[in-house]
């Protein structure tokens, strides 16, 4: 599972997201065509390596025409622009809920609906354009879960339209109601803006999982260029590392399911978040024969993995413990077969060398396109990997950790 971590340690900005997201490999054509496809094809995008303090960043930059009053709007106008926006469902829906917690938290401090707020730091163009954009952008990336680290705040007061407030202003302390924040360090003015703090909200699952492996740093530069502290957010793209660990069991005995409906039960404890499932024939009571299921879960969503075993078997009730679970890291190829015909491959790194096995699904449909023997396929994948592996190829070759 690909996931990614913010480390926003200086604060985190729309601006400074999408700077991210480029620096870690998001296309630059994609955030070219961008602002045209929300309905703004008058916005130039400018994209620049800077340097903030002793980082290099990519920086992002709207050129929006016209005077800068001219960009504040009600949230239900952009409520609306993101609604028509060709996206993804997935994508309208996240950008949708980042104004909505905006609108309401911006509500809430001076007595209007949400929807009738004029959002003036957040209400932009740029802002429509550093929300979808985020949002999009961790989708193109690939990244299926998102996380953060401690968030600054920043320190000192901020100059809006309705005077002089302190840091973090009044709605941005509402959006970081439940973030975990940090007060060290030199951080001054305003480190995390209103959209940035929406952001956090509605992309990130909180504090990152206990074991993970970085595939790459990327870093998205500020506006401001402070003096003894670089004014950057750091994206780590990252794998979800099982190698070591503690892990909860499920287990449960089933003597009144019909084996054809194992696999279907299997396939949904997998899609709640299973590391492993294992099935064996036992005896269970009055001599009836019976299935033995045991399930490794992560202990941090091991509920919804019960309640999958629960709606997907005829079990009451199951047994649960803890223990240490130890395996070697894993990853994975994608080798190209005649015909254009793609086999993913495990890769184990072993103490004593590597391990390869060709995966049973790709190798089927692989056997079927081109009407040769599954075991023939099996053999010639498993040749391509290694040889990949050996030459040290595998980031060209759609290599996956995990």
């Amino acid at each position: 599972m690909t996931i990614a971590i913010l480390d926003p340690f200086a604060g985190i900005s729309g601006d400074m997201a999408l700077g991210a997201l480029l620096d870690a490999g998001v296309e630059r054509a994609w955030l070219d065509g961008l602002p045209a496809r929300l309905g703004f094809p008058d916005v130039a995008v400018r994209v620049a390596r800077v340097e903030r303090g002793a980082v290099r960043a990519t920086k992002v930059t709207f050129d929006i025409p016209g005077p800068a009053d001219a960009h504040g709007r009600h949230l239900g106008e952009l409520l609306a622009i993101v609604q028509r926006a060709p996206v993804s469902e997935a994508v309208r829906r996240t950008a949708t809920a980042a104004f909505e917690l905006i609108g309401a938290s911006e509500g809430q401090i001076h007595g209007l609906a949400p929807e009738r707020v004029h959002l003036h730091e957040v209400g932009a163009v740029d802002a429509v354009l550093d929300v979808v954009g985020t949002v999009e952008g961790f989708e193109r990336l690939g990244v299926e879960r998102v996380f953060n680290l401690p968030l600054a705040t920043g320190s000192g007061w901020v100059d809006t339209g309705h005077g002089n407030l302190p840091v973090p202003a009044p709605a941005t302390t509402l959006l970081l109601e439940g973030v975990e924040l940090r007060h060290d360090g030199p951080i001054s003015g305003e480190a995390t803006t209103p959209t940035g703090a929406a952001l956090i909200r509605v992309l990130s699952e909180g504090p990152p999982p206990e074991r993970w492996r970085i595939v790459r740093n990327a870093w998205g530069a500020g506006d401001r260029d402070p003096d003894g502290y670089p004014n950057v957010l750091r994206l780590l793209v990252a794998e979800a590392s099982a190698e070591a660990g503690i892990v909860e069991i499920i287990a449960t005995d089933i003597d009144d399911l019909s084996p054809e409906y194992v696999e279907p039960l299997r396939e949904a404890l997998f899609e709640a978040g299973a590391l492993d499932c294992s099935v064996w024939a036992t005896q269970g009571k009055k001599g009836r024969v019976a299935l033995r299921l045991e399930v490794h879960v992560p202990p941090g969503i091991a509920e919804g993995v019960v309640d999958a075993l629960f709606a997907h078997s005829t079990t009451g009730g199951v047994r649960r413990w803890f223990a240490n679970r130890s395996t070697l890291p894993r990853r994975e190829i994608v080798v190209e077969l005649d015909g254009s015909v793609r086999v993913r491959v495990k890769v184990w790194d072993g103490p004593f060398g590597t391990r390869l096995k060709p995966e049973y699904g790709d190798v089927v449909a692989a056997a079927g396109r081109l009407e040769r023997p599954a075991l023939d396929i099996a053999r010639e994948a498993e040749r391509l990997a290694d040889i990949v592996v050996r030459n040290g190829n595998e980031r060209r070759n759609g290599v996956k950790e995990e």
